[in-house]
């Protein structure tokens, strides 16, 4: 680092404590609204982390380091990339409208470059550390040099530290000796409804610190620290270290008077000394709540000691609202200046009116001079990259072989065959799983492949030949992470590998295994992963009460729905081997198309007979989600249809049930979500002329108008009865709803109504209704 300006960044501090505060002035008072909404904004929230993001921003920070910011200071990294010339003022007054800056940072949305996607608080923080694993897995696999490395970087709020996930993330992390990384907390001891809970403080640094963290307390500023081991000033420090959070907070709210009067009333004597060398009250306030989250000078120290690899973890202590009239009051959190502060403000800032989105207003001569070239020499990419995609191959994938297979099994031969062949795609996949490799079919893909770890480590049962399936050495070579059993941790994972194009340049296939039902253990940070349109393959197995003898706490009804209702991520359901091997090569396209998204395969472990297919006709019809598997006549009365591991009951019950309804049809469903993105999207075009049907409404259109349809599926019966509603027929919907317990098939699919007698059942209702 070059020696820091700390007056110019000490300006700069001021400026980004000014901007931020109008951006969000200009959203609420100042813009016209036309619903009378409140616009909202955190102006107390992005002054606590002015100083902090000024010397990172301006002065730590090298052209490849990667951060997260705090959710609600968003406004404050808007203001430092429009103070170096990469945001526009268009922009900051759009703040929070449509097509403006975002209210949190968005990778996607936003125009200036953002590394990760923060909002949902606590997620944008625990990336960090799965990115600096990948970027470790990157350079151990040569697709990276020293010098394109980077530190990853996540400012968070204090009250941040309450998400759980946070700590599942450092366990995880020391696990795999992370590294580069520097999470700073911006301590201001205050949340939305209170100020924080004292005793916490004493114990992040003890969590950090054993999970390897080098831990550093910015607790005081410089003068603050110089008049504390000034005369009077130990009885004086030992009182203030002891001062609860809310009583810090109302204190610097009443200002230097109110100091004084407490801190005599609580020493006495005692503080003779020290309050008589501060006799003013106003500079007194100043001095009691010069924190080191505010001091320039100890915030670019504290960096310049940290500049090495190791995890640090900076605890920095701040005012809730440093500089801002409200100030450490509790209520600050969402709060809002009036008109008459902002402009006490302005005034008390030395900006002119008219002047206020001038990126330097109020600074002149050499001390503008000086803080330009401060904004010029920073390191920080300024410019948004283009997003790395198009650069592998993805040849046709072949079905393994077999009369009868289960989609589990077929999914584990599968990532065999691509491993045997190998090639770029084939040394770009990167698997991933939180404890359950062997039992989702990863198994064979490790013992071909073998576990990453940058230091090289022994299968101890293999080195003393006692019998394993799993011969699991792992080396900085290997090609699949395990993670412990976090399922948040899996899709942050997930995240972090399928960002690897955006992040570093290196397009990674990333594929993660878990049980399906526990997909909404992780829901939050698999929904943050979409968000940030991260791309991977998410395979879930087993699934349903198919599995049937582990019971209820391990059987998934509604994840189909989940998929149906999440962005960024397509679901597929594939019955048969031969489907499944479509859909991997689609879900391997995708993840390398710009205009592709993630894919989540739902799979069983029941053994299926496998189709005799006279040709490849189906394929384009299970790509978008349904294909007929059974013909139906044009103007058929009925159809049947099924999604999954049940097709054996449907096709037995299309068997029986042809006798009487001549011309029954049965439809596979592979994609419930696909079908119903594609009729709604039919259906946004409808006043169009010409519109074209969607695949479903053209699938439907060869039966009667008053045909009836039965859905089937292990899943929420929701998930495939909609299709009724495509061109109005009548439905009986077959699924799971309740909670499954442990059984045979049999006795499961009798009792949840999916067997024979329940579609058969099912379709007289419907035709009965119908006619």
């Amino acid at each position: 680092m070059s020696k820091p300006d700390i007056a110019a960044l000490s300006a700069l501090d001021d400026r980004l404590r000014w901007l931020s505060s109008w951006t969000i002035h200009n959203a609420n008072h100042l813009r016209e609204k036309a619903d009378g909404i409140k616009v909202g904004g955190h102006q107390a929230s992005c002054a606590s982390m002015t100083a902090i993001m000024a010397a990172l921003y301006f002065h730590a920070l090298g052209p490849n380091d990667r951060v997260a910011v705090k959710p609600h200071a968003g406004p404050v990294l808007h203001a430092i990339h429009y103070l170096m010339g990469s945001q526009s003022l268009e922009q900051l007054k759009n703040f929070r409208g449509f097509g403006g800056m975002q209210s949190y940072p968005s990778r996607t949305k936003d125009r200036i470059p953002v590394d990760f996607s923060t909002g949902s608080v606590g997620l944008g923080v625990a990336i960090t550390a799965f990115a600096s694993l990948i970027q470790d897995y990157l350079t151990a696999h040569d697709r990276m040099t020293p010098e394109d490395r980077g530190r990853f970087v996540a400012l968070m709020g204090d009250a941040e530290l309450d998400e759980g996930n946070i700590y599942e993330a450092i366990i995880e992390g020391y696990k795999h000796d992370i590294r580069n990384l520097w999470w700073i907390v911006d301590y201001n001891r205050q949340s939305l409804d209170a100020t924080s809970a004292d005793r916490m403080f004493e114990r992040f640094d003890e969590i950090f610190a054993s999970c390897g963290w080098r831990t550093v307390e910015l607790r005081y500023g410089k003068r603050l620290r110089a008049a504390l081991d000034g005369k009077g000033g130990k009885a004086v420090r030992e009182w203030l270290d002891r001062l609860p959070n809310a009583d810090f907070s109302a204190l610097h709210y009443q200002g230097g008077a109110a100091w004084r009067q407490r801190i005599e009333a609580d020493l006495g004597a005692k503080a003779k000394p020290f309050l008589s060398a501060h006799p003013d009250d106003a500079a007194l306030g100043e001095l009691m709540t010069d924190l080191g989250g505010h001091c320039m000078e100890t915030l670019v120290e504290a960096f310049a000691a940290a500049d090495d690899d190791v995890p640090t973890f900076f605890i920095a202590w701040t005012v809730k609202g440093q500089g801002l009239p409200f100030a450490g009051h509790k209520d600050n959190h969402a709060g809002l200046m009036n008109p008459k502060q902002i402009h006490a403000l302005r005034d008390a800032m030395g900006i002119a009116e008219g002047d206020e989105w001038e990126p330097l207003a109020g600074l002149g001569g050499k001390r503008r001079k000086a803080v330009e070239a401060v904004i010029e020499g920073a390191r920080v990419r300024r410019d948004k990259r283009d997003r790395a995609f198009g650069s592998v191959t993805v040849d046709p994938i072949p079905a393994p072989e077999g009369e009868e297979q289960s989609t589990q099994a077929a999914f584990g031969r599968i990532l065999m065959d691509l491993s045997k062949k190998g090639g770029d795609l084939a040394d770009r996949i990167v698997t991933t799983s939180p404890d359950v490799t062997v039992s989702t079919n990863l198994g064979g893909w490790v013992n071909q492949r073998g576990l990453f770890k940058r230091r090289e480590v022994e299968d101890v049962f293999a080195k003393a030949k006692i019998p394993s399936a799993q011969k699991w050495g792992a080396s900085a070579t290997g090609q699949h992470v395990e993670l412990g059993i976090a399922e948040s941790n899996l899709f942050l994972m997930l995240g972090a590998m399928g960002l690897s194009g955006d992040l570093f340049g290196e397009r990674l296939f990333p594929i993660g295994t878990l049980y399906d039902p526990f997909i909404a253990r992780g829901l939050d940070s698999l929904n943050y992963a979409c968000y940030q349109d991260a791309r991977f393959l998410l395979v879930a197995t087993p699934s349903g009460i198919t599995l049937g003898p582990e019971g209820g706490a391990h059987q998934s009804i509604n994840p189909p729905l989940i998929a149906m209702g999440q962005p960024g991520l397509r679901h597929y359901e594939p019955a048969y081997a031969d489907e499944l091997a479509v859909m991997m090569e689609e879900a391997f396209r995708l993840i390398d198309d710009p205009d592709g998204e993630s894919t989540y395969l739902r799979l069983s472990t029941r053994t299926l007979a496998q189709p005799q297919r006279e040709n490849d006709d189906w394929k384009e019809g299970a790509l978008k989600g349904a294909y007929w598997l059974r013909e139906p006549d044009e103007g058929s009365e009925a159809a049947i249809i099924a999604m999954g591991a049940i097709m054996p009951e449907a096709l037995d019950a299309h068997e029986e049930l042809s006798e009487d309804i001549p011309g029954l049809g049965l439809l596979n469903v592979t994609s419930p979500d696909l079908l119903h993105r594609d009729w709604t999207a039919a259906q946004a075009r409808r006043w169009q002329q010409g519109r074209s049907p969607s695949h479903i409404e053209k699938l439907l259109s060869r039966l009667s108008p008053d045909a009836g349809l039965v859905t089937l599926c292990d899943a929420a019966p929701a998930s495939l009865s909609w299709i009724g509603g495509v061109l109005g027929h009548r439905t009986a919907p077959l699924g799971v709803e309740r909670f499954g317990q442990t059984g045979s098939l049999s006795d499961l699919y009798a009792a949840y109504r999916l067997d024979g007698e329940a579609i058969t059942e099912a379709a007289a209702e419907v035709l009965l209704t119908s006619s």
